[in-house]
């Protein structure tokens, strides 16, 4: 019998989610079914006990705009998913009720540990507070960075954040005046790199042996990773790696095996050059 899975959001029709567990799915030998599901914006909890009771879903994966909201109607949480204040993975139990996973920032650490970047001892500045941020805040200090420094376009959101996590080693926060010195990696965590905009930061903040990370992606270098380049560092990273790492941890919380990542992250690359 084929088990059933999904991703929902809205907009949702440009997902590589599909694309990706049916890769996984592939390389398990698993008789599994993934697509991509538009939810109505103001029906989520009714949308989400009909993929349960009706579709007879196994687990689904949440992106925009549903991750915080989704957290709130969780019947239980993983703790990193309870630090997260969001939830991207849920798995619905035999007895009916919702588990809440997050796997964006394990997806994150793994993508950046594929690249050889170690976060030891490390300087990183993360650039945003809302959800992105806070979903991958956690997972970067179990790394043991010198200091984490959230920047933001408003202060109290950047220091909010960072006293939320205080307790898990040196995390500070502030606007993007408040920041200083020079940064080992440096981390994009909001959208604006994809309308071209990028953040109004020193270019104090980059060195030459600077690695800078954009959790988004798209088929062109966005405008954070042209503006890191501008900047000569050692290291340019986008999101695509990340979307496979995350996607392969709810896989693995779903069905207890780990894919190749690598093999589908190539796939997917060949994928978005070919248009």
């Amino acid at each position: 019998m084929t088990d059933k899975y999904a991703v929902i959001g809205n907009p949702i029709k440009h997902s590589k989610s599909p694309f990706i567990h049916a890769e996984f799915a592939k390389q398990s030998q698993l008789d599994i079914e993934y697509t991509a599901i538009e939810v109505p914006v103001d029906s989520l909890a009714s949308s989400l006990q009909q993929l349960r009771d009706i579709l007879k879903l196994k687990g689904i994966n949440i992106t925009v705009p549903f991750k915080e909201q989704a957290w709130a109607l969780a019947d239980s949480l993983s703790d990193r998913a309870q630090r997260a204040g969001a939830i991207n993975t849920v798995i619905f139990e035999n007895d009916g009720t919702m588990h809440g996973d997050n796997t964006d920032g394990i997806g994150l650490c793994r993508d950046l540990e594929n690249h050889h970047i170690s976060l030891k001892g490390k300087r990183i500045l993360l650039i945003g507070a809302g959800g992105a941020a806070r979903g991958v805040v956690a997972p970067l200090m179990t790394y043991q960075p010198a200091e984490l420094f959230v920047a933001n376009r408003t202060a109290s959101k950047a220091s909010q954040l960072a006293d939320l996590f205080s307790d898990l080693g040196v995390i500070k926060g502030g606007g993007f005046t408040d920041v200083s010195g020079h940064f080992d990696i440096i981390i994009n965590a909001t959208a604006a790199s994809l309308q071209g905009e990028v953040p109004d930061l020193p270019d104090s903040i980059f060195t030459s042996q600077s690695c800078c990370y954009d959790m988004m992606y798209a088929e062109r270098d966005t405008a954070f990773i042209k503006w890191a380049k501008q900047h000569k560092v050692s290291q340019t990273i986008d999101g695509l790696g990340m979307l496979v790492e995350q996607a392969a941890e709810a896989f693995y919380l779903w069905r207890q095996i780990r894919p190749d990542t690598q093999a589908v992250l190539q796939q997917l690359r060949e994928n978005m050059k070919s248009g």
